[in-house]
């Protein structure tokens, strides 16, 4: 063979060697880069979270939990799963950060599921279950107001269970000294309140006076005790006594509810004595 025929084949050889390389380097090059696009797709690194109250009416919240490579969208869902939280579903509508608990996920758990995305793909993950969801709470029944206004209680009642057409009504005096001296320099004096019903009523406002005025000193309201009893303290002014021939000190006395005017409501009036002896 001659020489110029040999460096003939020689160069078409080295031409299809050329050829098949750069098909495989072509090859390698497309395949390096449908590999490096599935690495760059959002993985979950830290689960989804939720917090919140497993009761039917209650709200949960979820959280995005952390993701890599850089996901640039978040789609939620949140899903209803058996008691184990598994066989879970996808709650219809159910697509916000937060998610109402209803009647439906009674006996369930449920689940916040992220869905992570970017250019290169996207994936998911989901939260823990929840503690398997309860009912409602029933709600407090409103006491039915009593057609006296008296509350039903055996012992003593409290003030604010007492309302019309009930009324307060001070009952009894006790005085110390029973009989008031021209030197007298302290009066204490304790009154009782009950209701209209017969009870005994803690927290009523007692208030007192000497009539007429100018003979004592107007002490402050008291509140009754546990028992309906109310203390409260006079003491002699230049007006008392009011002539040389008194012999009663009258007092007017008021009982009334906080908050109530003191010229209506439930309040009660009455007018006492106490003895005097000069």
């Amino acid at each position: 063979m001659s020489r110029t025929r040999k460096k003939r084949r020689a160069a078409t050889a080295l031409v299809a060697l050329g050829g098949t390389l750069a098909l495989v380097i072509g090859l390698g090059v497309f395949t390096g880069s449908g590999l490096a696009a599935s690495m760059l797709a959002p993985a979950s690194t830290s689960a989804p979270t939720q917090t919140g109250t497993a009761q039917e009416g209650q709200n949960l919240t979820g959280a995005n939990g952390a993701w890599s490579n850089k996901p640039t969208d978040y789609n939620y869902f949140w899903t209803r799963c058996d008691k184990s939280g598994n066989s879970c579903a996808n709650i219809s509508g159910a697509n916000a950060i937060t998610y109402l608990l209803t009647s439906a996920d009674v006996g369930n758990t449920v689940r916040f599921k992220v869905q992570a995305s970017n250019a290169d793909g996207k994936s998911a993950d989901s939260s823990v279950p929840t503690a398997v969801v309860t009912a409602a709470a029933a709600p407090a029944l409103t006491p039915t107001p009593s057609a006296t206004g008296c509350p039903k209680a055996t012992g003593t009642a409290q003030i604010a269970d007492v309302s019309l057409p009930a009324r307060l009504i001070v009952d009894q005096q006790q005085s110390d000294p029973e009989v008031v001296a021209r030197d007298t320099t302290q009066v204490i004096v304790r009154y009782h309140v009950s209701d209209t019903c017969g009870h005994p009523v803690q927290g009523a406002l007692v208030y007192a006076t000497a009539v007429p005025f100018n003979q004592f000193t107007i002490p402050d309201e008291q509140a009754t005790d546990a028992k309906g009893w109310a203390q409260v303290e006079f003491r002699p002014m230049a007006g008392f006594p009011a002539s040389a021939k008194q012999q009663v000190l009258a007092v007017f006395v008021r009982a009334r509810k906080s908050g109530e005017n003191i010229l209506a409501g439930i309040s009660g009036r009455r007018l006492w004595s106490i003895r005097v002896g000069l």
